[in-house]
């Protein structure tokens, strides 16, 4: 009995060294892919801000001021699947009375006093978009349109690639490249024999290049009347791959 168990931990225990050796003996190689890409798309973040004294009358101003606003896009020949909200908030809006001093007699004047409690003085209705425009062209025109429109704040102009998935494809296929150039120089340095590869990891960054476009409703943002001018670039895509390979 004593010999079938130790039989079986020594089956055992050559089982795991092999699987631990399997696992071991392995190597890695990293690649790396860059694709730049000119942007074809540009999204536009903008607010607009509306105050009234009651609640229904801040809303009902924001709604006309909204309404007027994707009027104008529409008339960009911007599409309803283009424009889509992205924050409505409404907020009362506070007075803190400040203190003052309370009269005694004639020529004298007491500690101050006032009303600790906040009065409600009006609401504030903050409605966020975001637009897709598709023609790089007319990126000047609508972000100065928007704010002639009603929009009192263009807070971000993005540009970037539409398609993303396609460009990460192309930049994958270099970082593999790559990496497997890497594996046959090595294998060929030190002499090694490579077998199939048990791993793959990526990651990569795909940036978005993004413009700070403060165009304000009330002049101060540099709205000038022509538009700003938005020169394109590109964007670089990267992508970076580990390829690991049992050792034969």
């Amino acid at each position: 009995m004593v010999l079938v168990v130790l039989a079986v931990f020594l089956v055992a225990s050559i089982d795991h060294l092999s699987n631990t050796a399997t696992n071991t003996n392995t190597v890695s190689f990293s690649g790396e892919g860059r694709i730049f890409a000119k942007p074809d798309i540009a999204i536009i973040s903008f607010s607009i801000l509306t105050e009234a004294a009651t609640s229904k009358k801040a809303q009902d101003d924001n709604s006309a001021k909204s309404e007027k606003v994707v009027k104008f896009l529409k008339d960009q020949n911007i599409e309803d699947k283009d424009v889509k909200t992205t924050g409505y908030n409404v907020y009362p809006q506070y007075s803190y009375p400040r203190p003052a001093s309370v009269p005694l007699g004639e020529g004298t004047t007491g500690s101050a006093y006032f009303d600790p409690n906040p009065k409600i003085t009006g609401y504030q209705v903050n409605q966020s978009f975001q637009a897709k425009v598709r023609n790089l062209e007319k990126v000047s025109t609508i972000l100065d349109g928007l704010v002639t429109a009603g929009a009192n704040q263009v807070s971000n102009l993005g540009l970037q690639v539409d398609d993303i998935e396609k460009v990460k494809n192309e930049a994958r296929e270099l970082a593999i490249k790559n990496a497997k150039e890497k594996a046959n120089t090595l294998k060929k340095q030190i002499g090694i024999r490579l077998g199939k590869i048990v791993n793959y990891n990526e990651g990569g960054g795909y940036p978005i290049m993004y413009y700070a476009a403060e165009l304000k409703a009330d002049g101060r943002g540099g709205n000038t009347g022509g538009g700003p001018s938005i020169p394109t670039g590109e964007n670089e895509i990267v992508v970076n791959v580990t390829l690991t390979y049992q050792i034969k």
